[in-house]
């Protein structure tokens, strides 16, 4: 899913079917790349779940799949929280020891 983030084309496509379904049609003539490109690019943003398509008539249909970011997000904001209590942790652990340094210096 972040390999999948990670390029900006794609977060654009997810955006833009996030508000709207649009065929790969569409999204194709929005950038300047190869049909063939963002289709591409569709199947990597479909593996990871983040959109899905459907077949009408001859066109493939593009929907966000919002439940997938909130996934995303919920996961990152865990890891937010757990290095941010690491980092935390390792500042208490770096003013004790600054405590611990001056008090042997007063002497």
């Amino acid at each position: 899913m972040f390999h999948a983030l990670a390029d900006s084309t794609r977060r654009d496509i997810i955006g833009r079917v996030l508000r709207e379904e649009q065929s790969v049609s569409e999204l194709a003539r929005r950038y300047e790349m190869s049909f063939a490109a963002v289709q591409k690019h569709v199947a990597v943003l479909e593996r990871a779940a983040l959109v899905h398509k459907q077949r009408r008539g001859r066109e493939q249909i593009v929907h966000g799949n919002a439940d997938t970011l909130r996934k995303a997000a919920r996961l990152l904001d865990r890891y937010e929280q757990l290095w941010r209590h690491r980092a935390q942790a390792i500042s208490d652990i770096l003013s004790e020891d600054s405590g611990k340094s001056e008090k042997r210096t007063d002497k």
